[in-house]
Order: C-alpha cells, then sequence, then structure tokens
C-alpha cells in the first residue's frame, strides 16, 4: 500500500458506484466499538456510495441487554453490519464493515472479520468501560487497529491523552485520534490513522 498523507479524500460521500481507474490495494476495514458509539455515522459520513445499513428500532425486550446509559437519545441498532467504501489517495479503496458492538451478536464476528486488515475501534470518552470488551475482542482476533475517540457535546474535556490511553491499556504503538462521526473529512482523517498504522507495520517489500 502507499503511504496515506492527506486528509481530502476525491468522491468521498456522493462519489459513483464503480471502483475509480487509480484503483491498486483494495483493503477490507472494521469499523467496531461499542452500542451507540458512532459506527453507523461514521461509515455514513465518508462513504462514496450509498452505504448498507441492518439498523432496527430498539424496542423494550432489548432494555436489558442495551445498556442506554449516556446515549439515551438512541432510537435504532444495527443489527447485521453496515457497509461502505471509500477512495483514498495512492490507489487505496477500503471496504468499510461496521459490526455490532453488542455481546449477544459476536458469533457474527468471526465471519464479519474474516480477511480484514484492520480495525478502527470507536471509543466513547462517556463510556470508557464499555469499550473493553470490544478491544479485548479484536486484539483475540489479532488485527492491528486504532483507536478514534468520538466526540460528544457532553463528553469529558479534562482527561489528557495519556489518561485516556491508560484508560484503555493501550500499547505504546496502537494510534488514538479524536475525531467527529458526524464530519467527513474528521473520519477519514481517523481511517487515514488506521491505515498509516497499517502500512507502518507491514513487511517492508509489501509497503
Amino acid at each position: 500500500m502507499a503511504s496515506a498523507t492527506s486528509s481530502t479524500v476525491d468522491g468521498a460521500a456522493g462519489g459513483g458506484i464503480h471502483l475509480p481507474d487509480t484503483a491498486r490495494d483494495l483493503v477490507k476495514i472494521l469499523v467496531t466499538g461499542p452500542f451507540g458509539v458512532g459506527k453507523t455515522t461514521l461509515i455514513g459520513s465518508v462513504s462514496e456510495i450509498r452505504p448498507l445499513h441492518t439498523e432496527e428500532q430498539l424496542t423494550e425486550a432489548s432494555a436489558h441487554v442495551d445498556d442506554l446509559a449516556g446515549v439515551r437519545e438512541k432510537s435504532t441498532t444495527t443489527v447485521a453490519i453496515d457497509f461502505g467504501r471509500i477512495s483514498l489517495p495512492g490507489g487505496i479503496v477500503l471496504y468499510l464493515f461496521g459490526t455490532p458492538g453488542q455481546e449477544r451478536f459476536r458469533s457474527l464476528w468471526d465471519d464479519i472479520a474474516h480477511g480484514a486488515l484492520g480495525a478502527l475501534v470507536l471509543v466513547d470518552a462517556r463510556r470508557i468501560d464499555a469499550s473493553f470488551d470490544v478491544l479485548g475482542l479484536v486484539e483475540e482476533t489479532g488485527l492491528p487497529y486504532a483507536v478514534a475517540l468520538n466526540t460528544f457535546p457532553d463528553a469529558p474535556r479534562h482527561h489528557t491523552p495519556e489518561q485516556l490511553r491508560a484508560a484503555l491499556d493501550l500499547e505504546p504503538t496502537t494510534p488514538m485520534v479524536t475525531c467527529d462521526a458526524r464530519e467527513a473529512n474528521s473520519s477519514i482523517d481517523s481511517l487515514l490513522a488506521l491505515v498509516q498504522h497499517l502500512i507502518d507495520h507491514r513487511p517492508a517489500e509489501h509497503r
């Protein structure tokens, strides 16, 4: 893969359905994180094709399994996958697979993760502990990953990056960035951080 250096991506969020002629590396990426963290929003903000969503309305039956603490305004949840596509500089095309963060969907994980090169893990700074299970699952899978702290208006602002990294127990080499999943450029920057991480840890002969 070529080096990822720019947050300006031609054709993002609304381009044609066909792959660009410059496409060289087709890369499967997981976008994951706990319930209500913004996975569907992020994929929708950057996809150059109409994204696929498999969302359903939350019901009373899910009240005891979907913790709404901190996300009371949320009324839907992904029950299978989200899917989108974005072309990056250097001929890299990312196929984005959003994965449900709830434990009851864990059986889907192996199928969805098959063939992925890495994962972008979204984290809600208001609910750090909600991310532990997802981070553990990603690490069990052995996928390289980057962490994106999705900003919310009522998120605490007094934590330093070092404190957040320590709370998430991240390795020193794991990228951690801040993003607004609603904003295309911000979301693209998070994906670029992951892509650069994959490039840096790829054998030199394949870079």
